[in-house]
């Protein structure tokens, strides 16, 4: 029996949210339930309950979910709106979804929605771009010389890659790294880095294989993707850096 969209959606968000939330960044104390679900076990009812402890993505799904007509926040296709980007993602009012965001969330989500003022409406888009590159305080930070808001910013967002090589712990990824020069923020050339796979409790994306189209999350193959799934991903990806960019110049 072909599994649910709602249980291949709480399966997906884990396979996203780990990664920062086994470093502590964001979500709950434990990993454990996210790392467990997105190797295909755990409990869906702890994964959503983990799953509204983030502050930053499950407003976003929320929204999207509401606005699409959808009522599970975490349906695999309002989970793949948020990451990636996908066809819901396309059919979002931005300043509908950027005035109910800020009414709803902005005040009482923490210190790191602090940016997301009227100002900043105009750089949003229903994704993890937006929150990565507009409302986290990292963009801001690039003028100071230091290396990392560059680095937490290509961490954190979902990059993406063709594998190169794969062993049982890693995989050599060709991939695009966030560079700044010039006051702007861009893609570089494709270049090979050597990423993980593998946690205590497996591997999120099974049967990788030389060629997949992977996506990655803090230096973590987190997904595989379709060749549409990749460019809607380097879509939205480069669309969010030409709205930081803006900001960054004025």
């Amino acid at each position: 029996m072909a599994e649910s969209a709602v249980a291949q959606g709480y399966r997906l968000f884990a396979r996203y949210a780990h990664a920062p939330n086994e470093l502590g960044y964001c979500g709950p104390a434990s990993a454990a339930a996210l790392e467990s679900a997105a190797c295909g076990g755990g409990d869906p009812a702890v994964v959503a309950a983990a799953a509204r402890q983030f502050s930053g993505a499950w407003p976003y799904q929320q929204l999207i979910a509401e606005q699409c007509g959808i009522a599970d926040p975490l349906d695999e296709q309002v989970v793949r709106a948020y990451w990636t980007g996908n066809v819901l993602t396309d059919r979002i009012d931005a300043e509908r979804f950027g005035g109910e965001l800020l009414s709803r969330f902005g005040a009482r989500a923490g210190h790191y929605w602090s940016h997301l003022t009227e100002d900043l409406l105009s750089e949003v888009t229903a994704t993890h771009a937006f929150h990565v590159f507009g409302v986290y305080p990292w963009s801001r930070l690039l003028g100071t010389g230091m290396p990392e808001p560059l680095r937490i910013l290509d961490s954190c967002r979902i990059g993406w890659g063709t594998v190169l090589e794969v062993s049982d712990d890693d995989a050599l990824v060709n991939v695009r790294r966030l560079e700044f020069g010039g006051g702007r923020l861009t893609l570089g050339a494709e270049t090979a880095r050597r990423v993980g796979r593998r946690t205590d409790s497996g591997v999120f994306v099974p049967d990788l294989r030389v060629g997949d189209r992977v996506a990655l999350h803090w230096d973590f193959v987190c997904d595989r993707l379709t060749a549409e799934e990749t460019d809607r991903l380097e879509s939205w990806t480069v669309r969010q850096l030409g709205h930081t960019n803006r900001r960054l110049a004025a």
